[in-house]
């Protein structure tokens, strides 16, 4: 059997013992498509605005609602982040500045 057949023959038995009860899963889902026009509307602000705040370019923001290219990899995580709590991570990326701006003084 190929090196690809035995991985997908793993991977099957692993999604099975997951679906038992009988081990956990061993990592995170993150989605492949992520609604990024969705979770700036749901915070009421603009592109700039949304750019600005959560630390992105106006550019990338465009590119993923024109759906022209995707959030790779640990951005997808960090839009789900923003998505479920945008008021945590607002005050969060605020106190980390402020640590900053402290370190810096």
């Amino acid at each position: 059997m190929s090196k690809a057949g035995e991985r997908l023959i793993g991977a099957a038995k692993e999604a099975l013992s997951i679906a038992r009860g009988d081990i956990e899963p061993a990592g995170t889902f993150i989605p492949a498509d992520i609604d990024v026009r969705g979770i700036r509307t749901k915070t009421k602000l603009s592109q700039e605005d949304f750019a600005a705040v959560f630390g992105f370019s106006v550019s990338q923001i465009r590119q993923w609602e024109q759906h022209r290219c995707r959030p790779l990899g640990g951005v997808r995580a960090y839009l789900m982040l923003i998505d479920a709590r945008p008021d945590v991570m607002v005050m969060m990326l605020r106190e980390m500045a402020a640590s900053k701006a402290a370190e810096a003084a």
